[in-house]
Parts: C-alpha cells; sequence; structure tokens
C-alpha cells in the first residue's frame, strides 16, 4: 500500500464506509495520519445511560476502532484489535464524543497504540478516558 496521505485517507474512508455499526452509531471518521485517526460522534439520548452519561459502551466502541485504524494505518493496511484496555476517567457529558489514537511502537506485524477520549461541550475539550490496546495486521491474526 502507498504511503501518500491521500491514499491512506481514501483507504481508510473506504473501510470505516464498510463498517454498519459504525454508521449506526453515526460515527464520523474525521482525520487520519500515518499512524493516527480520529473518530467523532454526536451526543444524543439515545447513546446515554440513565444517569445522562455517554454510555460506556460508546466510549468502548470508540477507543477499540479509533485504536485500530490508528494501528492498521502504521501497519500500512488491514488490522485487527488482539487486545485493549480503557479507563473511564470522567463522566461524558457534552456535545460531541471525540477520539483520538495514535500508533506508540510499530512492528512489522503489530502495533501498540494509545487513544484519548474527549468530550467538547461549550467550546472545551474535557479528558473522559484512556485506552491502549495491541493491534496485528489481518494477515498475522490467522
Amino acid at each position: 500500500m502507498t504511503q501518500d496521505l491521500s491514499d491512506l485517507s481514501t483507504f481508510a474512508r473506504s473501510v470505516f464506509e464498510a463498517q454498519p455499526f459504525s454508521c449506526f452509531l453515526g460515527a464520523e471518521l474525521a482525520a487520519v495520519g500515518r499512524d493516527s485517526a480520529e473518530i467523532r460522534i454526536v451526543n444524543r439520548p439515545e447513546l446515554q445511560q440513565q444517569h445522562g452519561f455517554v454510555h460506556g459502551g460508546v466510549l468502548s466502541y470508540l477507543a477499540d476502532n479509533a485504536l485500530t485504524f490508528a494501528g492498521g494505518l502504521a501497519l500500512g493496511g488491514d488490522a485487527l484489535t488482539a487486545e485493549y484496555k480503557i479507563n473511564y476517567c470522567k463522566p461524558a457529558v457534552g456535545d460531541v464524543i471525540v477520539a483520538r489514537a495514535s500508533s506508540l511502537v510499530t512492528t512489522r506485524r503489530q502495533a501498540v497504540c494509545q487513544c484519548l477520549i474527549y468530550v467538547e461541550k461549550d467550546g472545551e475539550e474535557r479528558l473522559v478516558a484512556v485506552a491502549q490496546g495491541t493491534i496485528v495486521a489481518a494477515g498475522s491474526a490467522e
């Protein structure tokens, strides 16, 4: 796969648009880099739990998908999550939820990535969760 950023962006967007669950949630692949990705979701009542916070499952989806995109881009192609963990730091209350992930270390077969999840409210961002995961090239997962 070519390393041209516009080609990476086109590849990443085609993969993202082929994910029915991402479409169902209303997620948007907002930005990509050679080893990074940003995914955004506009908050709405059906994404919240009983206290009005964004549900942990939505934050977990954002972490998993952003980590996998960052790792996949760093690895140069299709990738899968081998494992990840997430720490919920503060209740997620805001207008938009933003996940920003990047690869910290990349080898031939895997990328160790970090994701920071923020909520935007009144023009400010607040960190609400932190995740780390290991992403593997799709061919090496079999």
